[in-house]
């Protein structure tokens, strides 16, 4: 069966690797894809959110499977578009992205639901959320209510940066209409889990636990970026805490989501905080989570392609996801001046023996060379019996690969390290 991936980054490329292990897919086609992409599937340059040019594209090509990956085409519906005309797809409708799409309903489904996360306040109007301001503890976490490329949210140490956060969100129009509504919540503090999750609307099955590395620089030090590096599985997620967050969290999400008439079906991606008092939901994605994904779907045991189409089809409890035993490390090799302004159109030189274990998120293909194309350029990625192994592995890969203003973090899992011991 042809395949199409709606995406071009990293995740989009790890997707890709992954489906093609399946005996049962045929080619792959990626829309808009990216030079590195390119060397695993067939890439178009359609833009995610031309709803319509997809559903062409998908029909003129007989695709008989749809993967749609990012947040923005998720929200926005395009999976509607694409069931609408008969290709049944992964990911969630438009009706259950809202999970992501909004922070503000998500925050309001865990209060009615009684799933355990940060206290908060919601704001329409700038002049009361800056009032209340005046009294909320210190620090404090503001985020805009809608999708902003993974930069929706600060953490405001002093009253001045709280402030700030508000009016460039809703008075200064930083995002858009997505920051016209903010959340304004506790700042919790412990151990972050992401958990990845397939569920049909019936059951939950989890991937392994990751550990991200959201800062720019060495020591969670900089800038917040869309990820710098991660390792699965994550030390601090036990089973006992495991078994938690799928009595307190997991399971009654997609219980709440069904009761409100919006019965989740894709990947889940729970954003977590160990805190003293237990686990609590940071956030909710309604997609695979970016560069998660280049950490757990190689640890994944077992035909991808099958398990999506169990969730579509709503036979998930009758398909196992198995976990490799293992560790598996990513280390993001970047533009420097990411996240903030940085130059393009450098060439890439990767080794071709390092192929295999190298996810592409912003590259292009000229003359059969890949030149660099965005922030986040490369996720070099190693999986071996322990933890300790993989990420050697990883930065002994990265040394290998070349490009003009390179920069990556040099202690992607020290902290996962540390707590293992």
């Amino acid at each position: 069966m042809d395949v199409l991936v709606v995406g071009g980054g990293g995740r989009e490329h790890a997707i890709i690797k992954k489906l093609k292990e399946s005996k049962d897919v045929g080619k792959i086609y990626a829309l808009p894809g990216n030079g590195g992409i390119a060397l695993d599937a067939i890439c178009c340059d359609i833009n995610v959110m031309d709803f319509e040019k997809i559903k062409a594209f998908a029909l003129e090509n007989n695709i008989g499977y749809a993967v749609v990956a990012p947040d923005d085409p998720l929200v926005g519906g395009c999976v509607d578009v694409l069931t609408e005309a008969g290709i049944p797809c992964f990911g969630p409708n438009a009706k259950a992205a809202i999970i992501e799409g909004s922070k503000i309903f998500s925050k309001n489904l865990m209060k009615k639901y009684g799933i355990p996360t940060a206290e908060y306040e919601t704001f329409d109007d700038a002049g009361k959320a800056l009032e209340y301001l005046e009294k909320a503890p210190l620090p404090t976490v503001i985020k805009a209510d809608g999708l902003a490329l993974g930069k929706g949210v600060v953490i405001a140490e002093t009253l001045p940066d709280a402030k700030n956060a508000v009016y460039e969100m809703m008075q200064n129009k930083k995002f858009g209409k997505n920051g016209e509504r903010v959340v304004i919540e506790e700042f919790l503090t412990g151990p972050e889990v992401s958990v990845l999750a397939f569920t049909d609307g019936n059951v939950v099955k989890p991937m392994v636990s990751s550990m991200d590395h959201k800062r720019a620089h060495d020591g969670d030090t900089g800038l917040n970026t869309g990820g710098m590096g991660t390792i699965a599985p994550n030390p601090y997620y036990t089973e006992e805490i495991a078994q938690r967050c799928m009595d307190e969290i997991f399971i009654p999400t997609i219980e709440a989501m069904k009761k409100e008439g919006r019965t989740f079906k894709g990947c889940l991606y729970f954003g977590l905080m160990l805190t003293e008092s237990g686990p609590k939901v940071i956030e909710y994605n309604c997609r695979f989570g970016d560069p998660e994904t280049q950490v757990v779907l190689p640890l994944l045991d077992g035909d991808l392609f099958e398990i999506m189409r169990a969730v579509t089809e709503e036979r998930l409890k009758d398909v196992p996801v198995k976990i490799k035993d293992g560790s598996a490390c990513c280390v993001i090799m970047a533009s420097d001046g990411y996240p903030q302004s940085y130059e393009k159109g450098f060439e890439i030189d990767i080794p071709e023996n390092l192929l295999n274990r190298v996810y592409v998120a912003g590259a292009k293909e000229k003359d059969g060379k890949l030149y660099t194309n965005g922030g986040r350029v490369l996720g070099v990625t190693s999986v071996e019996k322990t933890l300790k192994d993989a990420i050697n592995a990883s930065y002994k890969a990265a040394e290998k690969i070349h490009f003009a203003n390179a920069f990556y973090r040099k202690d992607i899992g020290k902290r996962a390290l540390e707590a293992k011991k």
